[in-house]
């Protein structure tokens, strides 16, 4: 699967990075979360904050689509190919 071609692309992967991200750190404490943005938000690089962020949202959207989105191998295609291998060496 081809994601992050084009804008929608990109936007999937952002949107699974967030929802990935949220679900991981959903047990933190919400004072902690709020004095962390607050402190973010107060720093002179801001912009390349946001910036290394969204990279990092991307590639973790990227992740979660190819762990979930991508189909396995059907059951019995595997064992065709294992009994397919055991022939070709002889055994």
């Amino acid at each position: 699967m081809a994601q992050g071609t084009g804008p929608e692309g990109r936007a999937v992967l952002l949107v699974a990075g967030l929802a990935d991200l949220a679900l991981t750190t959903a047990g933190s404490a919400l004072g902690t979360v709020m004095g962390t943005v607050g402190g973010l938000l107060r720093r002179s690089d801001a912009a390349e904050l946001a910036a290394e962020a969204e990279h990092d949202l991307v590639a973790r959207g990227r992740l979660v689509l190819d762990r979930y989105a991508s189909v396995p191998p059907a059951h019995l295609e595997l064992l065709a190919r294992h009994v397919m291998a055991r022939a070709n060496d002889g055994g």
